[in-house]
Protein backbone atom coordinates (compact mmCIF):
# COMPACT_ATOMS: atom_id res chain seq x y z
CA UNK A 1 0.00 0.00 0.00
CA UNK A 2 1.17 3.75 -0.61
CA UNK A 3 2.37 5.23 2.19
CA UNK A 4 0.05 7.76 3.94
CA UNK A 5 1.31 10.70 5.45
CA UNK A 6 -0.07 10.51 9.67
CA UNK A 7 -3.25 12.52 9.93
CA UNK A 8 -4.45 14.07 13.21
CA UNK A 9 -8.10 14.64 13.97
CA UNK A 10 -7.55 17.99 16.34
CA UNK A 11 -10.43 19.72 17.91
CA UNK A 12 -12.05 23.05 18.68
CA UNK A 13 -12.89 21.94 22.36
CA UNK A 14 -13.18 18.82 24.71
CA UNK A 15 -16.11 16.26 23.84
CA UNK A 16 -16.36 17.57 19.99
CA UNK A 17 -16.01 13.92 18.77
CA UNK A 18 -12.67 13.33 18.51
CA UNK A 19 -12.14 10.21 19.44
CA UNK A 20 -14.66 8.52 17.72
CA UNK A 21 -14.22 10.24 14.55
CA UNK A 22 -9.84 8.72 15.28
CA UNK A 23 -11.62 5.22 15.52
CA UNK A 24 -13.71 5.47 12.65
CA UNK A 25 -10.61 6.73 10.38
CA UNK A 26 -8.70 3.23 11.66
CA UNK A 27 -11.26 1.29 10.31
CA UNK A 28 -12.12 2.53 7.28
CA UNK A 29 -8.27 2.77 6.68
CA UNK A 30 -8.25 -1.10 7.85
CA UNK A 31 -11.16 -2.02 5.59
CA UNK A 32 -9.14 -0.23 2.80
CA UNK A 33 -5.90 -2.58 3.06
CA UNK A 34 -3.71 -0.09 5.13
CA UNK A 35 -2.33 -1.25 8.29
CA UNK A 36 -3.17 1.59 10.93
CA UNK A 37 -2.42 2.81 14.15
CA UNK A 38 -3.78 5.32 16.96
CA UNK A 39 -1.60 7.79 18.77
CA UNK A 40 -2.67 10.52 21.28
CA UNK A 41 0.66 11.52 22.99
CA UNK A 42 -0.85 13.37 25.93
CA UNK A 43 -4.25 11.87 27.83
CA UNK A 44 -6.17 12.73 30.43
CA UNK A 45 -8.55 10.71 31.59
CA UNK A 46 -9.77 8.27 34.29
CA UNK A 47 -10.93 5.46 32.25
CA UNK A 48 -8.26 3.43 31.51
CA UNK A 49 -7.42 0.16 29.90
CA UNK A 50 -4.55 -2.45 30.89
CA UNK A 51 -2.09 -3.28 27.08
CA UNK A 52 -1.57 -7.42 27.12
CA UNK A 53 2.09 -6.60 28.81
CA UNK A 54 -0.04 -5.38 31.51
CA UNK A 55 0.71 -1.63 31.09
CA UNK A 56 -2.02 1.35 31.31
CA UNK A 57 -3.28 3.68 28.54
CA UNK A 58 -5.84 5.62 28.10
CA UNK A 59 -9.14 3.99 27.15
CA UNK A 60 -9.91 5.82 24.03
CA UNK A 61 -6.72 4.29 22.34
CA UNK A 62 -7.51 0.70 23.42
CA UNK A 63 -10.78 1.54 21.64
CA UNK A 64 -9.19 2.85 18.32
CA UNK A 65 -6.61 -0.12 18.84
CA UNK A 66 -9.42 -2.67 18.35
CA UNK A 67 -11.40 -0.37 15.46
CA UNK A 68 -7.73 -0.68 13.51
CA UNK A 69 -7.72 -4.38 14.22
CA UNK A 70 -4.58 -4.60 15.94
CA UNK A 71 -3.55 -5.61 19.91
CA UNK A 72 -2.92 -1.86 22.08
CA UNK A 73 0.30 -0.89 23.06
CA UNK A 74 1.86 2.30 25.28
CA UNK A 75 3.28 3.32 22.52
CA UNK A 76 -0.17 4.58 21.55
CA UNK A 77 -0.51 7.02 24.63
CA UNK A 78 2.98 6.92 26.43
CA UNK A 79 1.65 9.60 28.68
CA UNK A 80 -1.37 9.44 30.36
CA UNK A 81 -3.03 12.24 33.17
CA UNK A 82 -5.70 10.34 35.67
CA UNK A 83 -6.88 13.26 38.11
CA UNK A 84 -6.57 12.63 41.74
CA UNK A 85 -8.23 15.96 42.52
CA UNK A 86 -8.68 20.06 41.31
CA UNK A 87 -4.74 20.39 41.20
CA UNK A 88 -3.25 17.05 41.11
CA UNK A 89 -2.68 13.92 39.02
CA UNK A 90 -0.85 10.54 39.14
CA UNK A 91 1.27 10.68 35.75
CA UNK A 92 1.10 7.30 33.57
CA UNK A 93 4.72 7.52 31.34
CA UNK A 94 4.95 4.51 28.95
CA UNK A 95 2.11 2.62 30.67
CA UNK A 96 3.99 2.94 34.30
CA UNK A 97 2.93 5.33 36.74
CA UNK A 98 5.57 7.62 38.01
CA UNK A 99 4.61 9.61 40.69
CA UNK A 100 1.99 13.02 41.23
CA UNK A 101 2.21 15.72 40.18
CA UNK A 102 0.56 19.54 40.74
CA UNK A 103 -1.58 20.72 37.55
CA UNK A 104 0.29 23.94 38.03
CA UNK A 105 4.56 22.11 38.10
CA UNK A 106 3.17 20.26 35.30
CA UNK A 107 2.41 23.06 32.82
CA UNK A 108 4.87 25.58 33.99
CA UNK A 109 7.58 24.13 35.54
CA UNK A 110 8.28 20.43 34.49
CA UNK A 111 12.12 20.47 36.10
CA UNK A 112 10.90 20.91 39.50
CA UNK A 113 11.11 17.32 41.65
CA UNK A 114 7.79 16.83 43.52
CA UNK A 115 5.04 14.32 44.02
CA UNK A 116 7.63 11.13 43.32
CA UNK A 117 9.70 12.89 40.61
CA UNK A 118 13.43 11.57 40.15
CA UNK A 119 15.20 14.70 40.76
CA UNK A 120 16.41 14.99 37.03
CA UNK A 121 13.68 16.42 35.08
CA UNK A 122 12.01 14.15 32.67
CA UNK A 123 11.65 15.05 29.00
CA UNK A 124 8.24 14.26 28.35
CA UNK A 125 8.31 15.57 24.86
CA UNK A 126 11.11 13.57 24.20
CA UNK A 127 9.25 10.17 25.35
CA UNK A 128 6.08 11.02 23.21
CA UNK A 129 8.17 11.71 19.84
CA UNK A 130 10.34 8.75 20.66
CA UNK A 131 6.93 6.74 21.01
CA UNK A 132 5.53 8.14 17.62
CA UNK A 133 8.38 7.19 15.78
CA UNK A 134 8.13 3.80 16.83
CA UNK A 135 4.65 3.38 15.87
CA UNK A 136 5.23 4.54 12.75
CA UNK A 137 7.89 2.75 11.85
CA UNK A 138 5.49 -0.34 11.84
CA UNK A 139 2.12 0.94 11.09
CA UNK A 140 0.47 2.87 7.63
CA UNK A 141 -1.10 5.41 8.92
CA UNK A 142 -0.41 6.37 12.06
CA UNK A 143 -4.46 8.48 13.06
CA UNK A 144 -3.76 10.93 16.12
CA UNK A 145 -5.53 12.41 18.34
CA UNK A 146 -5.02 16.10 20.06
CA UNK A 147 -6.32 16.67 22.89
CA UNK A 148 -9.33 19.66 23.78
CA UNK A 149 -8.71 22.48 21.97
CA UNK A 150 -6.01 23.47 19.86
CA UNK A 151 -6.28 27.12 20.30
CA UNK A 152 -5.11 27.48 24.12
CA UNK A 153 -2.40 29.57 23.18
CA UNK A 154 -1.74 30.23 26.67
CA UNK A 155 -0.37 26.80 26.89
CA UNK A 156 1.41 26.65 23.30
CA UNK A 157 5.31 26.60 24.68
CA UNK A 158 4.07 23.04 26.64
CA UNK A 159 1.98 21.74 24.39
CA UNK A 160 2.71 17.70 23.84
CA UNK A 161 -0.42 16.96 21.65
CA UNK A 162 -1.44 19.17 19.27
CA UNK A 163 -0.02 21.14 16.57
CA UNK A 164 3.81 20.76 18.08
CA UNK A 165 3.33 17.00 18.37
CA UNK A 166 1.65 16.88 14.44
CA UNK A 167 4.65 19.14 13.47
CA UNK A 168 7.16 16.42 14.71
CA UNK A 169 5.40 14.20 12.66
CA UNK A 170 4.99 16.09 9.72
CA UNK A 171 1.08 14.92 10.17
CA UNK A 172 -1.67 16.60 7.87
CA UNK A 173 -4.44 17.91 10.11
CA UNK A 174 -8.40 17.71 10.56
CA UNK A 175 -9.65 19.94 12.65
CA UNK A 176 -13.25 18.71 14.07
CA UNK A 177 -16.17 20.93 15.37
CA UNK A 178 -19.20 20.34 17.28
CA UNK A 179 -22.37 21.57 15.91
CA UNK A 180 -24.39 20.54 18.28
CA UNK A 181 -22.74 22.79 21.38
CA UNK A 182 -23.66 26.10 18.65
CA UNK A 183 -20.89 28.58 18.09
CA UNK A 184 -19.22 26.31 15.56
CA UNK A 185 -18.47 29.24 12.72
CA UNK A 186 -17.05 31.06 15.49
CA UNK A 187 -14.71 28.01 17.28
CA UNK A 188 -13.67 26.82 13.48
CA UNK A 189 -12.29 30.22 12.57
CA UNK A 190 -11.45 31.05 15.64
CA UNK A 191 -9.00 27.96 16.37
CA UNK A 192 -7.46 28.43 13.15
CA UNK A 193 -6.88 31.95 12.72
CA UNK A 194 -4.98 31.70 16.49
CA UNK A 195 -2.47 29.00 15.30
CA UNK A 196 0.97 30.35 14.35
CA UNK A 197 1.73 30.59 10.26
CA UNK A 198 3.49 27.17 10.42
CA UNK A 199 0.90 25.15 12.10
CA UNK A 200 -2.08 26.90 10.02
CA UNK A 201 -0.92 25.37 6.88
CA UNK A 202 -0.75 22.17 8.22
CA UNK A 203 -4.76 22.17 8.80
CA UNK A 204 -5.99 20.38 5.55
CA UNK A 205 -9.18 19.63 6.37
CA UNK A 206 -12.77 20.68 8.55
CA UNK A 207 -15.09 18.09 10.13
CA UNK A 208 -18.33 19.38 11.49
CA UNK A 209 -19.76 16.99 13.68
CA UNK A 210 -23.01 15.96 15.82
CA UNK A 211 -25.26 17.34 12.79
CA UNK A 212 -29.11 17.25 13.43
CA UNK A 213 -31.67 18.34 11.07
CA UNK A 214 -31.42 18.61 7.28
CA UNK A 215 -28.54 18.39 5.59
CA UNK A 216 -29.41 20.80 3.36
CA UNK A 217 -29.64 23.48 5.65
CA UNK A 218 -26.11 23.84 5.99
CA UNK A 219 -25.26 23.88 2.60
CA UNK A 220 -24.59 27.74 2.72
CA UNK A 221 -23.01 27.68 5.71
CA UNK A 222 -20.48 25.33 4.84
CA UNK A 223 -19.39 27.54 1.93
CA UNK A 224 -19.42 30.41 4.17
CA UNK A 225 -17.15 28.59 6.80
CA UNK A 226 -14.91 27.96 3.75
CA UNK A 227 -14.62 31.16 2.76
CA UNK A 228 -14.12 32.69 5.71
CA UNK A 229 -11.44 30.11 6.90
CA UNK A 230 -9.58 29.12 4.07
CA UNK A 231 -9.87 25.14 4.43
CA UNK A 232 -12.44 23.14 2.86
CA UNK A 233 -15.34 21.35 5.14
CA UNK A 234 -14.39 17.46 4.18
CA UNK A 235 -17.19 16.53 5.59
CA UNK A 236 -20.76 16.96 7.62
CA UNK A 237 -21.38 13.75 9.87
CA UNK A 238 -24.59 13.52 11.45
CA UNK A 239 -25.28 13.14 15.35
CA UNK A 240 -26.00 9.31 15.99
CA UNK A 241 -27.88 7.54 18.75
CA UNK A 242 -27.59 3.52 17.49
CA UNK A 243 -24.10 3.36 17.15
CA UNK A 244 -22.20 2.23 20.29
CA UNK A 245 -18.74 2.80 21.08
CA UNK A 246 -16.90 3.05 24.22
CA UNK A 247 -16.45 6.67 25.17
CA UNK A 248 -13.56 8.08 27.83
CA UNK A 249 -14.45 11.56 29.00
CA UNK A 250 -16.84 11.98 31.74
CA UNK A 251 -18.53 14.57 30.26
CA UNK A 252 -20.48 11.44 28.71
CA UNK A 253 -22.01 10.29 32.35
CA UNK A 254 -24.19 13.35 32.39
CA UNK A 255 -25.76 11.93 28.98
CA UNK A 256 -26.40 8.68 31.38
CA UNK A 257 -29.57 7.54 32.65
CA UNK A 258 -30.61 8.51 36.46
CA UNK A 259 -33.64 7.38 37.35
CA UNK A 260 -35.84 4.20 38.06
CA UNK A 261 -37.78 2.66 35.64
CA UNK A 262 -40.80 0.54 35.63
CA UNK A 263 -41.00 -3.60 34.09
CA UNK A 264 -36.86 -3.96 34.38
CA UNK A 265 -34.60 -4.76 36.30
CA UNK A 266 -33.10 -1.42 38.11
CA UNK A 267 -29.32 -1.41 38.72
CA UNK A 268 -27.91 1.46 39.89
CA UNK A 269 -24.34 2.26 39.65
CA UNK A 270 -23.60 4.67 42.46
CA UNK A 271 -22.57 8.07 41.65
CA UNK A 272 -18.71 8.86 42.82
CA UNK A 273 -16.64 12.01 42.41
CA UNK A 274 -13.95 10.28 40.92
CA UNK A 275 -15.58 7.78 39.65
CA UNK A 276 -13.17 5.76 36.75
CA UNK A 277 -14.09 3.20 34.04
CA UNK A 278 -17.55 3.75 33.72
CA UNK A 279 -17.45 1.95 30.48
CA UNK A 280 -17.44 -1.55 32.83
CA UNK A 281 -21.23 -1.31 32.60
CA UNK A 282 -21.86 -0.96 28.96
CA UNK A 283 -22.84 -4.05 28.19
CA UNK A 284 -25.29 -4.33 31.00
CA UNK A 285 -26.26 -0.61 29.94
CA UNK A 286 -27.50 -2.21 26.83
CA UNK A 287 -29.10 -5.52 28.11
CA UNK A 288 -32.86 -5.06 26.80
CA UNK A 289 -33.81 -6.48 30.48
CA UNK A 290 -31.88 -3.90 31.91
CA UNK A 291 -32.30 -0.23 33.28
CA UNK A 292 -29.23 0.90 34.35
CA UNK A 293 -28.88 4.16 35.93
CA UNK A 294 -26.29 6.40 37.84
CA UNK A 295 -27.47 7.72 40.79
CA UNK A 296 -26.25 9.55 44.82
CA UNK A 297 -30.10 9.64 45.14
CA UNK A 298 -30.22 6.97 48.94
CA UNK A 299 -34.28 6.59 48.03
CA UNK A 300 -33.46 5.50 44.44
CA UNK A 301 -30.61 2.96 45.67
CA UNK A 302 -32.83 1.64 48.20
CA UNK A 303 -35.37 0.62 45.78
CA UNK A 304 -33.14 -0.74 43.00
CA UNK A 305 -32.69 -4.54 42.64
CA UNK A 306 -28.82 -4.21 42.05
CA UNK A 307 -26.31 -1.81 43.55
CA UNK A 308 -23.08 -1.46 41.86
CA UNK A 309 -20.00 0.67 43.49
CA UNK A 310 -17.29 1.14 40.50
CA UNK A 311 -14.40 2.39 40.31
CA UNK A 312 -12.53 4.92 41.77
CA UNK A 313 -9.47 7.43 41.05
CA UNK A 314 -9.57 8.55 45.23
CA UNK A 315 -10.99 5.05 46.97
CA UNK A 316 -10.83 6.95 50.39
CA UNK A 317 -12.36 10.32 49.11
CA UNK A 318 -14.74 9.18 47.88
CA UNK A 319 -15.79 6.70 51.00
CA UNK A 320 -15.79 9.70 53.58
CA UNK A 321 -17.96 11.54 50.66
CA UNK A 322 -20.41 8.02 50.38
CA UNK A 323 -20.96 8.18 54.82
CA UNK A 324 -21.84 12.20 54.69
CA UNK A 325 -24.06 11.73 51.91
CA UNK A 326 -25.80 8.77 52.97
CA UNK A 327 -25.50 6.22 50.11
CA UNK A 328 -23.26 3.97 52.66
CA UNK A 329 -25.80 3.34 54.87
CA UNK A 330 -28.50 3.01 52.11
CA UNK A 331 -26.37 0.39 50.40
CA UNK A 332 -25.90 -1.50 53.81
CA UNK A 333 -29.31 -1.09 54.36
CA UNK A 334 -30.67 -1.95 50.80
CA UNK A 335 -28.11 -5.77 50.86
CA UNK A 336 -29.58 -6.09 54.68
CA UNK A 337 -32.78 -6.23 52.37
CA UNK A 338 -31.94 -9.02 50.07
CA UNK A 339 -30.77 -6.29 47.00
CA UNK A 340 -27.14 -7.81 45.55
CA UNK A 341 -24.41 -5.46 45.85
CA UNK A 342 -21.65 -5.38 43.49
CA UNK A 343 -18.12 -3.94 43.94
CA UNK A 344 -15.64 -3.21 41.46
CA UNK A 345 -11.99 -1.91 41.70
CA UNK A 346 -12.03 0.51 44.12
CA UNK A 347 -15.59 0.16 44.67
CA UNK A 348 -14.83 -3.55 45.82
CA UNK A 349 -12.36 -2.03 48.45
CA UNK A 350 -15.21 0.25 49.49
CA UNK A 351 -17.02 -2.89 50.54
CA UNK A 352 -14.64 -4.32 52.71
CA UNK A 353 -13.71 -3.90 56.67
CA UNK A 354 -11.50 -1.21 56.06
CA UNK A 355 -9.52 0.77 53.73
CA UNK A 356 -5.63 2.22 55.02
CA UNK A 357 -3.50 4.67 53.54
CA UNK A 358 -0.38 4.51 55.82
CA UNK A 359 1.81 6.17 53.56
CA UNK A 360 -0.13 8.80 51.83
CA UNK A 361 -0.63 7.72 48.15
CA UNK A 362 -4.01 9.04 47.93
CA UNK A 363 -4.08 11.64 50.31
CA UNK A 364 -4.74 12.93 53.62
CA UNK A 365 -6.46 10.34 55.14
CA UNK A 366 -4.80 7.62 56.58
CA UNK A 367 -8.04 4.85 57.21
CA UNK A 368 -11.55 4.89 56.93
CA UNK A 369 -13.70 1.34 58.26
CA UNK A 370 -15.84 0.04 54.95
CA UNK A 371 -19.26 -0.49 54.61
CA UNK A 372 -18.17 -4.26 55.69
CA UNK A 373 -20.07 -6.55 53.19
CA UNK A 374 -17.20 -8.16 52.74
CA UNK A 375 -14.24 -9.76 54.96
CA UNK A 376 -11.22 -7.70 53.54
CA UNK A 377 -8.42 -5.28 54.51
CA UNK A 378 -7.07 -3.22 51.82
CA UNK A 379 -3.65 -1.18 52.25
CA UNK A 380 -2.61 1.29 49.11
CA UNK A 381 0.40 1.07 48.09
CA UNK A 382 2.96 2.62 45.26
CA UNK A 383 3.00 -0.06 43.47
CA UNK A 384 0.19 -0.57 40.58
CA UNK A 385 -1.24 -3.72 39.63
CA UNK A 386 -1.87 -3.70 35.65
CA UNK A 387 -3.09 -6.89 34.39
CA UNK A 388 -4.89 -8.52 31.48
CA UNK A 389 -6.84 -11.80 33.27
CA UNK A 390 -8.83 -14.83 32.65
CA UNK A 391 -11.19 -16.09 34.94
CA UNK A 392 -13.73 -18.40 36.09
CA UNK A 393 -17.17 -17.83 37.02
CA UNK A 394 -20.81 -20.58 36.99
CA UNK A 395 -17.97 -22.98 35.45
CA UNK A 396 -17.37 -20.64 32.54
CA UNK A 397 -14.41 -18.86 31.27
CA UNK A 398 -14.30 -15.38 31.13
CA UNK A 399 -11.93 -12.39 30.63
CA UNK A 400 -11.17 -8.99 31.96
CA UNK A 401 -8.54 -6.49 33.49
CA UNK A 402 -6.58 -5.09 36.24
CA UNK A 403 -5.63 -1.71 36.51
CA UNK A 404 -5.42 -0.26 40.58
CA UNK A 405 -3.34 0.78 43.79
CA UNK A 406 -3.98 -0.56 47.25
CA UNK A 407 -3.31 -4.89 48.04
CA UNK A 408 -6.86 -6.37 50.00
CA UNK A 409 -5.48 -9.51 51.88
CA UNK A 410 -7.10 -12.10 49.92
CA UNK A 411 -5.80 -14.10 46.24
CA UNK A 412 -9.10 -14.48 45.29
CA UNK A 413 -9.94 -12.88 42.38
CA UNK A 414 -13.71 -12.42 43.14
CA UNK A 415 -14.98 -12.37 46.41
CA UNK A 416 -18.72 -13.87 46.85
CA UNK A 417 -21.13 -13.67 50.08
CA UNK A 418 -24.72 -13.86 50.52
CA UNK A 419 -25.82 -10.93 48.33
CA UNK A 420 -22.74 -9.27 47.54
CA UNK A 421 -19.84 -9.61 45.39
CA UNK A 422 -16.34 -7.52 44.72
CA UNK A 423 -13.73 -8.02 42.48
CA UNK A 424 -10.80 -5.74 40.96
CA UNK A 425 -11.84 -6.93 37.45
CA UNK A 426 -12.42 -4.50 34.88
CA UNK A 427 -14.58 -5.51 32.16
CA UNK A 428 -16.45 -8.35 34.50
CA UNK A 429 -19.86 -7.13 33.86
CA UNK A 430 -18.93 -7.56 29.78
CA UNK A 431 -19.18 -11.48 30.75
CA UNK A 432 -22.49 -13.43 29.84
CA UNK A 433 -22.55 -15.73 32.75
CA UNK A 434 -21.82 -12.97 35.03
CA UNK A 435 -24.84 -10.95 33.97
CA UNK A 436 -26.83 -14.25 33.54
CA UNK A 437 -26.27 -14.92 37.39
CA UNK A 438 -26.71 -11.60 38.36
CA UNK A 439 -30.67 -11.28 36.48
CA UNK A 440 -31.22 -15.26 37.34
CA UNK A 441 -35.30 -15.13 38.97
CA UNK A 442 -35.27 -11.74 37.98
CA UNK A 443 -36.28 -11.81 34.63
CA UNK A 444 -37.17 -14.07 31.55
CA UNK A 445 -34.45 -14.84 28.74
CA UNK A 446 -31.00 -14.70 29.04
CA UNK A 447 -27.85 -12.34 27.54
CA UNK A 448 -28.00 -11.63 23.60
CA UNK A 449 -26.52 -14.95 21.43
CA UNK A 450 -23.96 -12.32 20.06
CA UNK A 451 -20.55 -12.15 21.77
CA UNK A 452 -19.40 -8.74 23.20
CA UNK A 453 -16.39 -9.14 20.50
CA UNK A 454 -18.66 -9.49 17.89
CA UNK A 455 -20.95 -7.02 18.56
CA UNK A 456 -18.34 -4.37 19.38
CA UNK A 457 -17.14 -5.34 15.37
CA UNK A 458 -20.37 -4.59 14.00
CA UNK A 459 -20.30 -1.24 15.90
CA UNK A 460 -16.88 -0.54 14.51
CA UNK A 461 -18.01 -1.03 11.04
CA UNK A 462 -21.53 0.44 11.42
CA UNK A 463 -19.45 3.72 12.51
CA UNK A 464 -17.11 3.39 9.49
CA UNK A 465 -20.05 3.54 7.33
CA UNK A 466 -21.90 6.31 8.69
CA UNK A 467 -18.60 8.44 8.47
CA UNK A 468 -18.11 7.13 5.00
CA UNK A 469 -21.70 8.49 4.19
CA UNK A 470 -20.60 11.85 5.26
CA UNK A 471 -17.02 12.51 4.72
CA UNK A 472 -14.90 12.89 1.35
CA UNK A 473 -12.79 9.97 1.95
CA UNK A 474 -11.02 10.74 -1.37
CA UNK A 475 -10.52 14.02 -0.80
CA UNK A 476 -8.79 12.65 2.68
CA UNK A 477 -6.91 10.27 0.85
CA UNK A 478 -5.95 13.01 -1.82
CA UNK A 479 -4.60 15.21 1.22
CA UNK A 480 -2.90 11.74 2.74
CA UNK A 481 -0.58 11.61 -0.74
CA UNK A 482 0.06 14.92 -1.57
CA UNK A 483 3.63 16.98 -0.65
CA UNK A 484 3.09 20.04 1.05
Amino acid sequence: MKKLHPVMLAGTGSDVGKSVIAAAFCRIFLQDGYHPAPFKAQNMALNSYATPEGLEIGRAQAVQAEAAGIPCHTDMNPLLLKPQSDHTSQVVLNGKPIGNRDAYDFWRKRGKDKGGYASTAIDFRREVCNAFDRLAARYNPIVMEGAGSISEINLRDTDLVNLPMARHAKADVILVGDIDRGGVFASVYGSIALQTPEDRKRIKGIIINKFRGDMRLFDEGRRMLEDICGVPVLGVVPYYRDIFIDEEDSVSLEQKRRQLAEGKVNIAVVLLRHISNFTDFDTLERDPRVNLFYTNNTSDISRSDIIILPGTKATLDDLLELRRNGCAQAIVRAHREGRVVVGICGGYQMLGQMVSDPDGIEGSITSLPGLGLLPIHTTMTAEKTTRQVTFQFDGQTCQGYEIHQGKSDTDQPIMQTDHCIGTYIHGFLDNAPVIDYLLKGRTTGSTPVQSLADWKEEQYDRLAEHVRQHVDMDAIYKILTTDS
